[in-house]
Formats: structure tokens, C-alpha cells, sequence
């Protein structure tokens, strides 16, 4: 039964069907589904497949939208119970600064990272959408995070993403923060060539990127990026 309702979850994001995913996620909180477990293993693939088809020209932007109000109202059913499963946890991973680049005001990508980021033990700091370089860096020294995570959807602002870098290591402060890529334009090879940290394809990869990082004790900018593409736990 929970198998069944976590693909008819996901399915309900790849339809863009806003009210069968809010009646879906509360059928899972009804069959004592967890409400992380809900989002990870239903919501989020399904917005994974929407993105995966927007990327390839299967879907276009008002669909991407549309999934990302039925992902909303996911959240909006599983927010109480995303909170009591937070609170219960006591490993805090450290704090993440996260946003979309100058250029850029898509963040349907960019929530569900956050959202996920919180319910995994890290606190998170969203700086929303159109975000300039020196804003992120600023950020998270002000909170004193460990880690921080940009995103886009357009290929016109991904450069914004390499000027992050370049004003870390201008400010000297490259050791200092882990910094992850993402979005759909993003691959492996751009964060190679831009030297960033990390890089997702999937929101949840994005979450266990950022987990290996900080639990990997190394210094950010000394070692080759931790790539994960349709990571599985």
C-alpha cells in the first residue's frame, strides 16, 4: 500500500494535478507514511521526471510551474508533520546559505532543495531568487554557515554561478565555505571546469552532496567535487 500511494504521489507531480497531490500526501500522512519519506520518495521524483523532461523539450516552463504548485501543496499538507520529524532530530549538519543566481528568478528547484535541506538536519538560509554573487558570500558569513548552494534554470545566468567562485577566491575565503551547483543547465562537467564542491542532478542527490561534504572533514576548493546523479538511499 505505501508503494502505491508514493508512485500515485509522484504521478500527481508529473500531472501537475494541484489537488490529487494535496489529497495524495494526506493519504500518506493517514497511513503513517513519513512525511520526509512522502516528499523523497514520491513528491520530489516526481518533479525530478518534470525537470528531466523539461530539460529534454518534453516539457515546457508553464508545466514546470504547474508542478511546482502541486509540490507546494504537498508541502502545504506535510508542513506540521515535516516540523514534529525536524524537531525530533538532533544532528544539525550545519548551516546552508542557498539561492537563485543574478539573472534568474525561477525557485521551484531551488524550495524543494531547501525544504529537503531542513528536514535533514541543516539550517537553512533562502535568500530567494535574482541573487548577485557577493549577496551569498556576504550571507553566510553574517550566519556562519558551512555551505553555500546556488542554483539556476537558465543557461544565460549560470556564469553568475562561476562568479561566486571567483569571489571567494578573491576574498580569500575559498577554504572557507563548501559550494554546490545546481539546476537544470547544470552538469558534471560545468562544476568541474568552475571548481565548485558539489553538484546534484535530483533534489534529494542535492541533500546527500551537501551531507557528504560536511561530514567529510576536507577543505572546500582541495579535492574533486562530489557529483551525484539519481542518487538512491
Amino acid at each position: 500500500m505505501k508503494e502505491q500511494i508514493l508512485e500515485r504521489l509522484c504521478n500527481a507531480i508529473v500531472e501537475c494535478d494541484v489537488e490529487q497531490a494535496a489529497k495524495v500526501a494526506q493519504e500518506a500522512l493517514d497511513a503513517g507514511i513519513p512525511a520526509i519519506e512522502a516528499i523523497q520518495n514520491g513528491a520530489a521524483k516526481g518533479l525530478d521526471i518534470i525537470g528531466s523532461k523539461f530539460n529534454s523539450g518534453e516539457a515546457y516552463l508553464p508545466e514546470l510551474i504547474l508542478a511546482g504548485d502541486a509540490m507546494k501543496a504537498v508541502f502545504d499538507v506535510l508542513s506540521k508533520a515535516l516540523k514534529e520529524e525536524n524537531a525530533d532530530s538532533s544532528a544539525q549538519l550545519g548551516k546552508v546559505v542557498i539561492g537563485t543566481v543574478s539573472g534568474d528568478l525561477h525557485d521551484i528547484g531551488k524550495n524543494i532543495v531547501a525544504a529537503l535541506l531542513a528536514v535533514n538536519g541543516f539550517e537553512v538560509y533562502d535568500l530567494g531568487i535574482n541573487v548577485e554573487p557577493k549577496t551569498f558570500v556576504q550571507k553566510a558569513e553574517e550566519i556562519g554557515a558551512t555551505i553555500i548552494a546556488a542554483s539556476t534554470l537558465l543557461t544565460t545566468s549560470m556564469p553568475y554561478q562561476q562568479d561566486i567562485v571567483q569571489y571567494l577566491v578573491d576574498s580569500g575565503l575559498r577554504g572557507k565555505y563548501y559550494y554546490v551547483v545546481g539546476g537544470g543547465p547544470v552538469t558534471a562537467d560545468w562544476t568541474i571546469k568552475i571548481k565548485a564542491d558539489g553538484h546534484g542532478y535530483t533534489a534529494t542527490d542535492a541533500v546527500e552532496v551537501c551531507k557528504r561534504l560536511v561530514r567529510s572533514g576536507q577543505t572546500p576548493g582541495t579535492f574533486e567535487p562530489v557529483i551525484l546523479e539519481y542518487y538512491q538511499s
